[in-house]
Protein backbone atom coordinates (compact mmCIF):
# COMPACT_ATOMS: atom_id res chain seq x y z
CA UNK A 1 0.00 0.00 0.00
CA UNK A 2 1.27 3.45 -0.91
CA UNK A 3 1.16 5.92 1.83
CA UNK A 4 3.38 8.36 0.38
CA UNK A 5 3.01 12.01 -0.15
CA UNK A 6 5.64 13.16 -1.97
CA UNK A 7 5.15 14.11 -5.62
CA UNK A 8 6.47 11.94 -8.59
CA UNK A 9 9.15 9.92 -8.28
CA UNK A 10 12.19 10.80 -9.62
CA UNK A 11 13.60 8.28 -12.96
CA UNK A 12 17.10 8.54 -13.37
CA UNK A 13 19.45 5.98 -15.23
CA UNK A 14 20.96 3.16 -13.18
CA UNK A 15 24.90 3.57 -11.67
CA UNK A 16 27.47 2.15 -13.45
CA UNK A 17 28.26 -0.57 -11.59
CA UNK A 18 31.86 -2.13 -13.39
CA UNK A 19 30.74 -5.46 -12.94
CA UNK A 20 30.31 -7.71 -16.62
CA UNK A 21 26.48 -8.58 -16.85
CA UNK A 22 25.16 -11.93 -18.16
CA UNK A 23 23.29 -11.10 -21.46
CA UNK A 24 22.16 -14.05 -21.61
CA UNK A 25 18.56 -14.11 -21.58
CA UNK A 26 16.66 -15.61 -18.68
CA UNK A 27 14.67 -17.51 -20.58
CA UNK A 28 17.86 -19.23 -21.74
CA UNK A 29 19.04 -19.40 -17.94
CA UNK A 30 20.96 -16.09 -17.65
CA UNK A 31 20.56 -13.58 -14.39
CA UNK A 32 16.84 -12.00 -15.05
CA UNK A 33 16.69 -8.34 -14.83
CA UNK A 34 14.63 -8.38 -11.62
CA UNK A 35 13.57 -10.83 -8.71
CA UNK A 36 11.26 -8.80 -7.32
CA UNK A 37 7.32 -8.99 -8.64
CA UNK A 38 6.56 -6.52 -11.17
CA UNK A 39 4.25 -3.97 -9.42
CA UNK A 40 0.72 -4.47 -10.01
CA UNK A 41 -2.80 -4.07 -8.25
CA UNK A 42 -3.76 -7.62 -8.23
CA UNK A 43 -0.50 -7.87 -6.17
CA UNK A 44 -1.22 -5.21 -3.97
CA UNK A 45 0.66 -2.31 -5.90
CA UNK A 46 -2.59 0.19 -5.27
CA UNK A 47 -2.73 4.15 -4.89
CA UNK A 48 -4.68 4.17 -1.30
CA UNK A 49 -3.38 6.73 1.19
CA UNK A 50 -4.07 6.79 4.85
CA UNK A 51 -6.72 9.54 4.13
CA UNK A 52 -8.56 7.61 1.82
CA UNK A 53 -9.01 4.85 4.01
CA UNK A 54 -10.04 7.42 7.13
CA UNK A 55 -12.69 8.56 4.71
CA UNK A 56 -14.28 5.17 3.83
CA UNK A 57 -13.71 4.43 7.45
CA UNK A 58 -15.73 7.52 8.48
CA UNK A 59 -18.37 6.39 6.16
CA UNK A 60 -18.82 2.99 7.54
CA UNK A 61 -19.02 4.39 10.73
CA UNK A 62 -21.68 6.41 9.85
CA UNK A 63 -23.96 2.92 9.13
CA UNK A 64 -25.76 5.06 6.04
CA UNK A 65 -24.57 3.19 3.49
CA UNK A 66 -27.69 4.11 0.82
CA UNK A 67 -27.24 6.92 -1.47
CA UNK A 68 -30.95 7.59 -1.69
CA UNK A 69 -31.65 7.61 2.07
CA UNK A 70 -33.41 10.80 4.73
CA UNK A 71 -30.28 13.31 3.32
CA UNK A 72 -30.78 15.20 0.61
CA UNK A 73 -28.35 14.64 -2.78
CA UNK A 74 -25.53 17.66 -1.35
CA UNK A 75 -25.46 15.64 1.79
CA UNK A 76 -24.68 12.14 0.81
CA UNK A 77 -21.22 11.19 -0.07
CA UNK A 78 -22.49 10.36 -3.80
CA UNK A 79 -23.61 13.49 -4.31
CA UNK A 80 -20.07 14.94 -3.00
CA UNK A 81 -18.27 13.12 -5.37
CA UNK A 82 -20.66 13.92 -8.48
CA UNK A 83 -20.31 17.34 -7.67
CA UNK A 84 -16.68 16.74 -8.22
CA UNK A 85 -16.86 15.20 -10.75
CA UNK A 86 -18.50 17.62 -12.22
CA UNK A 87 -15.75 20.04 -11.28
CA UNK A 88 -12.76 17.75 -12.59
CA UNK A 89 -14.74 17.20 -15.91
CA UNK A 90 -16.41 20.31 -16.53
CA UNK A 91 -19.75 18.11 -17.35
CA UNK A 92 -23.21 19.13 -16.33
CA UNK A 93 -24.37 16.10 -15.02
CA UNK A 94 -22.27 12.97 -13.33
CA UNK A 95 -23.78 9.75 -12.13
CA UNK A 96 -22.19 7.40 -9.75
CA UNK A 97 -22.99 3.77 -10.85
CA UNK A 98 -22.36 -0.04 -10.43
CA UNK A 99 -18.83 -0.35 -12.85
CA UNK A 100 -17.61 1.53 -15.85
CA UNK A 101 -20.16 -1.81 -17.93
CA UNK A 102 -22.99 -0.37 -16.63
CA UNK A 103 -22.23 3.34 -17.04
CA UNK A 104 -21.73 2.24 -20.93
CA UNK A 105 -24.83 0.38 -20.89
CA UNK A 106 -27.12 3.25 -19.21
CA UNK A 107 -25.24 5.76 -21.55
CA UNK A 108 -26.74 4.12 -24.85
CA UNK A 109 -29.64 3.13 -23.16
CA UNK A 110 -30.77 6.25 -21.34
CA UNK A 111 -29.50 8.26 -25.17
CA UNK A 112 -33.00 6.31 -26.34
CA UNK A 113 -31.24 3.78 -28.59
CA UNK A 114 -33.93 1.56 -29.93
CA UNK A 115 -33.15 -1.81 -28.78
CA UNK A 116 -31.84 -4.01 -31.27
CA UNK A 117 -29.74 -1.79 -32.96
CA UNK A 118 -26.37 -1.97 -34.16
CA UNK A 119 -23.83 0.01 -31.94
CA UNK A 120 -20.31 0.12 -33.70
CA UNK A 121 -17.17 -0.82 -31.57
CA UNK A 122 -13.26 -1.48 -32.21
CA UNK A 123 -12.03 -5.01 -32.25
CA UNK A 124 -9.47 -3.38 -29.56
CA UNK A 125 -11.33 -2.87 -26.28
CA UNK A 126 -11.92 -4.99 -23.33
CA UNK A 127 -15.23 -7.60 -23.14
CA UNK A 128 -16.89 -4.98 -21.19
CA UNK A 129 -17.63 -2.84 -24.17
CA UNK A 130 -19.73 -5.59 -26.22
CA UNK A 131 -20.95 -6.53 -23.01
CA UNK A 132 -22.26 -2.84 -22.26
CA UNK A 133 -23.57 -2.75 -25.84
CA UNK A 134 -25.53 -6.44 -25.36
CA UNK A 135 -26.87 -5.44 -21.68
CA UNK A 136 -27.90 -2.45 -23.46
CA UNK A 137 -30.58 -4.81 -25.89
CA UNK A 138 -28.28 -3.59 -28.82
CA UNK A 139 -25.76 -5.69 -31.36
CA UNK A 140 -22.17 -4.67 -31.65
CA UNK A 141 -20.56 -4.36 -35.11
CA UNK A 142 -16.70 -4.69 -34.53
CA UNK A 143 -14.48 -1.86 -36.15
CA UNK A 144 -11.10 -2.82 -37.53
CA UNK A 145 -7.87 -0.57 -35.46
CA UNK A 146 -5.04 0.62 -37.49
CA UNK A 147 -1.53 0.31 -36.54
CA UNK A 148 -1.48 1.83 -33.23
CA UNK A 149 -4.49 0.24 -32.33
CA UNK A 150 -6.92 3.17 -32.16
CA UNK A 151 -10.39 2.72 -34.18
CA UNK A 152 -9.94 3.10 -38.10
CA UNK A 153 -12.51 5.64 -39.15
CA UNK A 154 -12.21 4.54 -42.90
CA UNK A 155 -12.92 1.05 -41.79
CA UNK A 156 -15.90 2.34 -39.77
CA UNK A 157 -17.17 4.23 -43.01
CA UNK A 158 -16.34 0.99 -45.16
CA UNK A 159 -18.67 -0.72 -42.54
CA UNK A 160 -21.65 1.25 -42.17
CA UNK A 161 -25.19 0.83 -42.37
CA UNK A 162 -28.09 2.63 -41.53
CA UNK A 163 -28.83 0.14 -38.78
CA UNK A 164 -26.23 1.32 -36.92
CA UNK A 165 -27.56 3.93 -34.24
CA UNK A 166 -24.41 5.10 -32.47
CA UNK A 167 -20.95 4.93 -32.27
CA UNK A 168 -19.09 3.29 -28.89
CA UNK A 169 -15.28 4.64 -28.94
CA UNK A 170 -12.67 2.95 -26.96
CA UNK A 171 -9.59 5.21 -25.32
CA UNK A 172 -7.74 1.87 -24.99
CA UNK A 173 -5.04 0.97 -22.45
CA UNK A 174 -5.39 4.78 -21.67
CA UNK A 175 -4.67 5.95 -25.50
CA UNK A 176 -7.11 8.74 -26.79
CA UNK A 177 -9.29 7.62 -29.90
CA UNK A 178 -9.03 10.30 -32.92
CA UNK A 179 -11.99 11.94 -31.77
CA UNK A 180 -11.69 14.87 -34.38
CA UNK A 181 -12.19 12.23 -37.07
CA UNK A 182 -14.52 10.36 -34.67
CA UNK A 183 -16.96 12.82 -34.38
CA UNK A 184 -17.09 14.54 -37.67
CA UNK A 185 -17.95 10.83 -39.23
CA UNK A 186 -20.80 10.83 -36.66
CA UNK A 187 -22.32 14.11 -37.34
CA UNK A 188 -22.19 13.31 -40.98
CA UNK A 189 -23.91 10.24 -39.86
CA UNK A 190 -26.42 11.91 -38.01
CA UNK A 191 -25.69 9.10 -34.90
CA UNK A 192 -24.37 9.94 -31.62
CA UNK A 193 -20.47 9.02 -30.06
CA UNK A 194 -20.72 7.36 -26.49
CA UNK A 195 -16.87 7.10 -25.41
CA UNK A 196 -15.85 4.42 -23.61
CA UNK A 197 -13.12 6.05 -21.12
CA UNK A 198 -13.17 3.78 -18.92
CA UNK A 199 -9.12 2.60 -19.00
CA UNK A 200 -8.70 6.47 -19.30
CA UNK A 201 -9.78 8.54 -16.27
CA UNK A 202 -7.81 11.62 -16.07
CA UNK A 203 -6.04 11.65 -20.01
CA UNK A 204 -6.41 14.44 -22.36
CA UNK A 205 -6.77 15.28 -25.93
CA UNK A 206 -5.31 18.74 -27.12
CA UNK A 207 -6.49 19.78 -23.32
CA UNK A 208 -10.06 18.46 -23.20
CA UNK A 209 -10.71 15.83 -20.74
CA UNK A 210 -11.96 12.03 -22.83
CA UNK A 211 -14.63 11.47 -22.15
CA UNK A 212 -16.17 14.78 -22.88
CA UNK A 213 -16.23 14.51 -26.78
CA UNK A 214 -19.70 12.72 -27.04
CA UNK A 215 -23.14 12.79 -26.00
CA UNK A 216 -21.76 10.57 -22.83
CA UNK A 217 -18.36 9.33 -21.25
CA UNK A 218 -18.04 6.32 -19.03
CA UNK A 219 -15.34 5.95 -16.05
CA UNK A 220 -14.37 2.90 -14.12
CA UNK A 221 -12.99 2.90 -10.75
CA UNK A 222 -11.97 -0.70 -10.87
CA UNK A 223 -8.94 -1.72 -8.88
CA UNK A 224 -6.11 -0.72 -11.60
CA UNK A 225 -8.30 2.28 -12.66
CA UNK A 226 -6.99 6.16 -11.94
CA UNK A 227 -9.41 6.32 -9.14
CA UNK A 228 -9.85 2.79 -7.25
CA UNK A 229 -12.26 1.74 -5.01
CA UNK A 230 -12.09 -2.32 -6.02
CA UNK A 231 -15.40 -1.60 -8.72
CA UNK A 232 -17.80 1.20 -9.54
CA UNK A 233 -17.48 3.70 -12.42
CA UNK A 234 -19.36 7.03 -13.12
CA UNK A 235 -20.78 8.41 -16.04
CA UNK A 236 -20.52 12.33 -17.34
CA UNK A 237 -22.94 13.96 -19.92
CA UNK A 238 -24.01 17.79 -20.55
CA UNK A 239 -27.02 16.40 -21.32
CA UNK A 240 -29.98 16.99 -19.38
CA UNK A 241 -32.40 14.68 -20.41
CA UNK A 242 -30.14 11.69 -20.48
CA UNK A 243 -28.62 12.05 -17.35
CA UNK A 244 -32.64 12.03 -15.51
CA UNK A 245 -33.27 8.81 -17.31
CA UNK A 246 -29.63 7.51 -16.22
CA UNK A 247 -30.43 8.45 -12.86
CA UNK A 248 -33.92 6.55 -12.95
CA UNK A 249 -32.61 3.40 -14.58
CA UNK A 250 -29.24 3.29 -12.27
CA UNK A 251 -32.14 2.73 -9.67
CA UNK A 252 -33.45 6.05 -8.17
CA UNK A 253 -37.37 4.40 -7.43
CA UNK A 254 -40.17 6.55 -6.27
CA UNK A 255 -39.50 10.03 -7.64
CA UNK A 256 -35.81 9.85 -5.89
CA UNK A 257 -34.04 11.14 -9.26
CA UNK A 258 -35.78 14.48 -8.77
CA UNK A 259 -32.76 15.37 -5.69
CA UNK A 260 -30.29 15.39 -8.79
CA UNK A 261 -32.03 18.73 -9.90
CA UNK A 262 -32.03 20.49 -6.69
CA UNK A 263 -32.36 24.05 -9.05
CA UNK A 264 -35.20 23.23 -10.84
CA UNK A 265 -37.78 20.59 -12.21
CA UNK A 266 -36.30 17.50 -13.83
CA UNK A 267 -36.61 17.46 -17.64
CA UNK A 268 -38.59 14.19 -17.36
CA UNK A 269 -42.15 14.15 -16.13
CA UNK A 270 -41.94 10.63 -14.13
CA UNK A 271 -39.91 7.36 -13.40
CA UNK A 272 -42.90 5.50 -13.48
CA UNK A 273 -41.99 4.78 -17.70
CA UNK A 274 -38.39 3.13 -16.84
CA UNK A 275 -37.20 0.11 -15.60
CA UNK A 276 -34.85 0.01 -12.76
CA UNK A 277 -31.87 -1.96 -12.97
CA UNK A 278 -30.28 -1.17 -9.54
CA UNK A 279 -26.84 0.45 -11.05
CA UNK A 280 -26.15 2.44 -7.86
CA UNK A 281 -22.93 3.03 -6.18
CA UNK A 282 -22.75 2.36 -2.38
CA UNK A 283 -21.44 5.55 0.23
CA UNK A 284 -18.64 3.67 1.12
CA UNK A 285 -17.21 3.62 -2.44
CA UNK A 286 -17.85 7.18 -2.95
CA UNK A 287 -16.57 8.42 0.36
CA UNK A 288 -12.71 6.61 -0.22
CA UNK A 289 -13.04 7.89 -4.37
CA UNK A 290 -14.08 11.30 -2.99
CA UNK A 291 -10.74 11.34 -1.18
CA UNK A 292 -8.77 9.89 -3.78
CA UNK A 293 -9.93 12.95 -6.21
CA UNK A 294 -7.51 14.93 -3.70
CA UNK A 295 -4.17 13.23 -5.09
CA UNK A 296 -5.54 12.45 -8.49
CA UNK A 297 -3.17 14.72 -10.24
CA UNK A 298 -0.23 13.23 -8.44
CA UNK A 299 -1.50 9.63 -9.62
CA UNK A 300 -1.56 11.02 -13.20
CA UNK A 301 1.52 12.82 -13.32
CA UNK A 302 3.37 9.52 -12.25
CA UNK A 303 1.37 7.80 -14.81
CA UNK A 304 2.92 10.07 -17.38
CA UNK A 305 5.98 10.51 -16.14
CA UNK A 306 7.23 6.93 -16.18
CA UNK A 307 5.74 6.25 -19.49
CA UNK A 308 7.21 9.19 -21.03
CA UNK A 309 10.80 8.26 -19.46
CA UNK A 310 10.29 4.48 -20.67
CA UNK A 311 8.65 5.24 -24.04
CA UNK A 312 11.85 7.71 -24.66
CA UNK A 313 14.57 5.27 -23.12
CA UNK A 314 13.18 3.02 -26.21
CA UNK A 315 12.51 4.95 -28.87
CA UNK A 316 15.93 4.50 -30.41
CA UNK A 317 15.35 0.20 -30.51
CA UNK A 318 14.82 -1.01 -34.58
CA UNK A 319 13.05 -3.69 -33.18
CA UNK A 320 10.06 -2.68 -31.74
CA UNK A 321 7.58 -0.46 -32.57
CA UNK A 322 5.89 1.36 -30.00
CA UNK A 323 2.23 2.50 -29.90
CA UNK A 324 2.23 6.08 -30.62
CA UNK A 325 -0.44 8.44 -29.73
CA UNK A 326 -2.99 10.98 -31.94
CA UNK A 327 -1.78 13.49 -30.50
CA UNK A 328 1.41 14.61 -28.33
CA UNK A 329 0.66 13.29 -24.58
CA UNK A 330 -2.67 12.39 -25.88
CA UNK A 331 -2.33 8.99 -23.31
CA UNK A 332 -3.02 8.14 -19.63
CA UNK A 333 0.70 6.19 -19.32
CA UNK A 334 -0.92 2.99 -17.24
CA UNK A 335 0.48 1.01 -20.47
CA UNK A 336 2.94 0.15 -22.46
CA UNK A 337 2.71 -1.44 -25.56
CA UNK A 338 4.82 -2.08 -28.48
CA UNK A 339 4.38 -4.34 -31.21
CA UNK A 340 7.35 -6.37 -32.56
CA UNK A 341 6.72 -7.29 -36.55
CA UNK A 342 8.41 -10.32 -37.94
CA UNK A 343 9.41 -11.88 -34.26
CA UNK A 344 7.23 -14.29 -31.96
CA UNK A 345 5.44 -11.32 -29.78
CA UNK A 346 4.84 -14.56 -27.87
CA UNK A 347 8.27 -15.58 -27.28
CA UNK A 348 9.37 -11.84 -26.78
CA UNK A 349 6.42 -11.36 -24.14
CA UNK A 350 7.85 -14.52 -22.24
CA UNK A 351 11.57 -13.34 -21.89
CA UNK A 352 10.34 -10.30 -20.67
CA UNK A 353 8.11 -12.23 -17.82
CA UNK A 354 11.67 -14.56 -17.46
CA UNK A 355 13.30 -11.03 -16.80
CA UNK A 356 10.88 -10.85 -14.11
CA UNK A 357 9.00 -7.85 -16.13
CA UNK A 358 4.97 -8.50 -16.57
CA UNK A 359 4.35 -8.98 -20.34
CA UNK A 360 1.63 -10.39 -22.19
CA UNK A 361 1.60 -10.73 -26.13
CA UNK A 362 -2.38 -9.65 -26.57
CA UNK A 363 -3.17 -11.82 -29.64
CA UNK A 364 -1.25 -15.17 -28.09
CA UNK A 365 -2.99 -18.44 -28.99
CA UNK A 366 -2.31 -19.81 -25.71
CA UNK A 367 -4.16 -16.77 -23.40
CA UNK A 368 -7.39 -16.43 -22.76
CA UNK A 369 -7.11 -12.62 -23.07
CA UNK A 370 -10.49 -10.99 -23.22
CA UNK A 371 -9.41 -8.29 -25.01
CA UNK A 372 -9.08 -9.50 -28.09
CA UNK A 373 -12.23 -10.02 -30.09
CA UNK A 374 -11.79 -13.76 -31.22
CA UNK A 375 -12.40 -14.59 -27.42
CA UNK A 376 -15.93 -12.96 -27.20
CA UNK A 377 -17.37 -16.14 -28.37
CA UNK A 378 -20.91 -14.50 -26.99
CA UNK A 379 -20.78 -12.86 -30.48
CA UNK A 380 -20.11 -15.28 -32.66
CA UNK A 381 -21.93 -18.77 -32.21
CA UNK A 382 -20.67 -21.85 -33.40
CA UNK A 383 -18.27 -20.14 -35.50
CA UNK A 384 -14.08 -21.27 -34.92
CA UNK A 385 -11.40 -18.96 -34.24
CA UNK A 386 -9.62 -18.56 -37.27
CA UNK A 387 -13.21 -17.68 -38.91
CA UNK A 388 -13.43 -15.05 -36.50
CA UNK A 389 -10.00 -13.76 -36.81
CA UNK A 390 -10.52 -12.91 -40.76
CA UNK A 391 -13.44 -10.83 -40.01
CA UNK A 392 -11.14 -8.33 -38.92
CA UNK A 393 -7.50 -9.26 -40.40
CA UNK A 394 -6.00 -6.13 -39.56
CA UNK A 395 -6.64 -6.16 -35.99
CA UNK A 396 -6.10 -9.68 -35.92
CA UNK A 397 -2.60 -8.96 -37.22
CA UNK A 398 -1.70 -6.06 -34.82
CA UNK A 399 -2.82 -7.10 -31.99
CA UNK A 400 -0.36 -10.65 -32.94
CA UNK A 401 2.39 -8.44 -32.79
CA UNK A 402 1.85 -6.68 -29.66
CA UNK A 403 3.35 -6.87 -26.04
CA UNK A 404 1.52 -5.21 -23.28
CA UNK A 405 3.22 -4.24 -20.31
CA UNK A 406 1.37 -2.77 -17.34
CA UNK A 407 2.44 0.40 -16.09
CA UNK A 408 1.50 1.02 -12.43
CA UNK A 409 1.75 4.46 -11.15
CA UNK A 410 3.50 3.50 -7.83
CA UNK A 411 6.65 2.09 -10.08
CA UNK A 412 9.74 3.54 -8.68
CA UNK A 413 12.71 4.73 -10.95
CA UNK A 414 14.54 1.63 -10.08
CA UNK A 415 11.18 -0.50 -11.84
CA UNK A 416 11.37 2.01 -14.56
CA UNK A 417 14.92 1.52 -15.46
CA UNK A 418 14.26 -2.43 -15.07
CA UNK A 419 12.02 -2.78 -17.32
CA UNK A 420 14.07 -0.46 -20.53
CA UNK A 421 16.90 -3.16 -19.35
CA UNK A 422 15.14 -5.57 -20.05
CA UNK A 423 13.36 -4.45 -23.27
CA UNK A 424 16.91 -4.00 -24.31
CA UNK A 425 17.87 -7.14 -23.28
CA UNK A 426 15.35 -9.39 -25.46
CA UNK A 427 15.62 -6.68 -27.99
CA UNK A 428 19.36 -7.70 -28.79
CA UNK A 429 18.78 -11.05 -28.74
CA UNK A 430 16.45 -10.46 -32.45
CA UNK A 431 19.01 -9.82 -35.28
CA UNK A 432 17.94 -8.27 -38.75
CA UNK A 433 19.68 -11.86 -40.44
CA UNK A 434 17.31 -14.37 -38.46
CA UNK A 435 14.15 -15.64 -38.87
CA UNK A 436 11.80 -16.85 -36.32
CA UNK A 437 9.90 -20.13 -36.34
CA UNK A 438 8.08 -21.91 -33.47
CA UNK A 439 9.46 -24.74 -32.31
CA UNK A 440 7.04 -27.79 -31.98
CA UNK A 441 9.07 -29.16 -28.88
CA UNK A 442 7.85 -25.86 -26.36
CA UNK A 443 5.78 -23.84 -29.01
CA UNK A 444 8.00 -21.17 -28.51
CA UNK A 445 10.70 -19.43 -31.09
CA UNK A 446 14.29 -21.21 -32.47
CA UNK A 447 16.26 -19.41 -34.96
CA UNK A 448 17.17 -20.12 -38.32
CA UNK A 449 19.85 -18.31 -39.38
CA UNK A 450 20.58 -15.94 -42.72
CA UNK A 451 16.73 -16.64 -43.84
CA UNK A 452 15.19 -14.33 -45.98
CA UNK A 453 12.04 -12.19 -44.21
CA UNK A 454 9.28 -13.42 -44.70
CA UNK A 455 6.28 -11.46 -47.27
CA UNK A 456 3.61 -9.57 -45.49
CA UNK A 457 0.11 -11.37 -45.39
CA UNK A 458 -1.79 -8.27 -46.51
CA UNK A 459 0.29 -5.70 -48.06
CA UNK A 460 2.47 -8.54 -50.05
CA UNK A 461 5.93 -7.15 -49.13
CA UNK A 462 8.71 -7.86 -47.45
CA UNK A 463 8.68 -7.03 -43.49
CA UNK A 464 11.77 -5.30 -42.71
CA UNK A 465 11.87 -5.68 -39.26
CA UNK A 466 14.19 -7.73 -37.62
CA UNK A 467 13.45 -11.07 -36.12
CA UNK A 468 13.82 -12.89 -32.90
CA UNK A 469 15.61 -15.26 -30.93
Amino acid sequence: MNRNKEGPAPVRPLPETGRTEDTRLAVNGGDPVRRTPWPTYDKGAVFVHSEDEEAALRAIRSHLYFRYDYRSQQDTECGKFEEELCRYFGSKHALAVSSGTTALALAIMAAGIPPGSLIACPGFTFVATPSAIVLAGCTPVLVEVDENLHMDVDDLRRRWTPEIKGILVVHMRGFAADMEAVTRFAADMGVPVFEDAVPALGAELKGRKLGTFGLAGAFSTQSDKSLNCGEGGFLATDDSVLFARAVVLSGAYEGRFRRHFPDGEPPIATDLDLPLFSFRMDEIRAALLRAEMARLPMRLERFRGNYAYVAAALSDLPQIAIRQPVDPGAYLGEAFIFRVPGVDAKWFARALCCEGVDARNLGSDEDANVRVFWNWRFMFGARGVEEIKALLPNTTRYLEQAVDIPLSSNLSAQDCDHLIRAVRKVAAAVAPDRRQRTSPADGYASVDQGSALPADPVTGLADTAPVGQ
